[in-house]
C-alpha cells in the first residue's frame, strides 16, 4: 500500500491563495501520474487537477482552470497544488492520488492510491 499524505489546507479569505502538498512515500508514485480531487458536503468527488509522471502534460477541470497550478517534484515524490484568487465555492476536502498509468485523466479510476484529504475553507 503507497502512503499518500496531504498538506497545506485550512482557512482562507476570497481571493488569497493556498499551496497544497501531496507525498507519496517509497517512490511509488514517481513513475506515474498525480492528481488532485475536492469533495464538499453532499457532493461526489470533483476532478480538480493532473500531472502526468515527467511534468508535461498537465489537465485542469473548468472551475479551477485558470486559477489553479498543478505541478511535481519527482525527486521529493510530491505534488503542489498552487490555488489563487480562491472563492467560496473552492471548499471542500481536497485529495490527492497516484495515477495507475504514467498519464491519467479525469476519472477517479484512472487512479490507485488516494490520501485522506486536507481541508480547504474558503470565506466571503
Amino acid at each position: 500500500q503507497v502512503q499518500v499524505i496531504e498538506s497545506g489546507g485550512g482557512l482562507a479569505q476570497a481571493g488569497t491563495s493556498l499551496r497544497l502538498s501531496c507525498t507519496t512515500a517509497r517512490r511509488t508514485g514517481s513513475n506515474n501520474a498525480l492528481g488532485w480531487f475536492r469533495q464538499a458536503p453532499g457532493n461526489g468527488r470533483e476532478f480538480v487537477a493532473t500531472v502526468s509522471w515527467n511534468g508535461g502534460h498537465k489537465l485542469y477541470g473548468d472551475s479551477v482552470k485558470d486559477r489553479f497550478t498543478i505541478s511535481r517534484d519527482r525527486a521529493k515524490d510530491t505534488v503542489y497544488l498552487q490555488m489563487n484568487n480562491l472563492k467560496s465555492e473552492d471548499s471542500g476536502l481536497y485529495i490527492c492520488a497516484v495515477g495507475r498509468s504514467a498519464v491519467a485523466g479525469s476519472r477517479p479510476d484512472g487512479y490507485q492510491y488516494w490520501g485522506r484529504g486536507t481541508q480547504v475553507t474558503v470565506s466571503s
